[in-house]
């Protein structure tokens, strides 16, 4: 399989997918991630939702980092452990949200961020010496980032989807963990300090601070 043609793919059928709900918002209604929807028995929009975005701005912000990153994860975990990171993230993104806001029966959710966020913080696990924003490393970038992402779950001052975001980071820690435990040896420490965030979240949860 040529690993290109791979992420290309994956590009595309977001691209397809979300180009067709920008036009039809009926299509959009119809797949987007939508708490009521799915507790009444429509779960295939969990899977859906991933790949209809907002608007073109969304659309090419969420590619561009696919783009930038998931060729450092294929050059590791191959082509098909990229696609189990993708989409394992895609739904560890959406079942936080559903947890966090299962009561909010009109909530509603899209777009391919919570998978983006998962193959971005494999890469970061991959290589947690790997610079940011051009001088961040990795690791810090991922640190602050989660820490953010509960604070923006915490504030709720925005439309961002922060809850399927760290979702989507826990996936793709995750399973580059499962696929290459030897990082906890060599880079006990920066799987710790990635773990930490992950922790003060479920904490915060059960304490009723979110």
């Amino acid at each position: 399989m040529n690993t290109d043609l791979v992420l290309i793919a994956v590009i595309a059928i977001n691209a397809i997918v979300s180009y067709k709900g920008f036009n039809d918002e009926v299509f959009k209604r119809k797949y987007l991630f939508h708490i009521g929807s799915i507790r009444a028995g429509q779960q295939y929009r969990m899977f859906t939702s991933a790949f209809l975005h907002a608007d073109m701005m969304h659309l090419v912000f969420n590619m561009i980092t696919l783009f930038f990153f998931a060729p450092v994860v294929i050059s590791v975990l191959g082509e098909v452990g990229f696609l189990m990171v993708y989409f394992i993230s895609l739904f560890a993104g959406n079942l936080l949200t559903l947890y966090f806001h299962k009561n909010e029966y009109h909530y509603s959710a899209l777009g391919a961020s919570g998978a983006v966020v998962g193959v971005l913080f494999s890469s970061i696990l991959l290589y947690p010496d790997m610079t940011i924003n051009f001088f961040i490393p990795g690791y810090i970038y991922g640190i602050f980032y989660l820490l953010f992402s509960i604070y923006g779950m915490k504030s709720k001052r925005d439309n961002i989807g922060h809850t399927a975001h760290f979702g989507g980071a826990i996936g793709g820690y995750a399973i580059t963990l499962a696929r290459v435990p030897e990082i906890l040896e060599y880079n006990t420490m920066v799987v710790i300090l990635l773990a930490l965030p992950i922790v003060i979240l479920f904490v915060m949860a059960k304490m009723g601070k979110l």
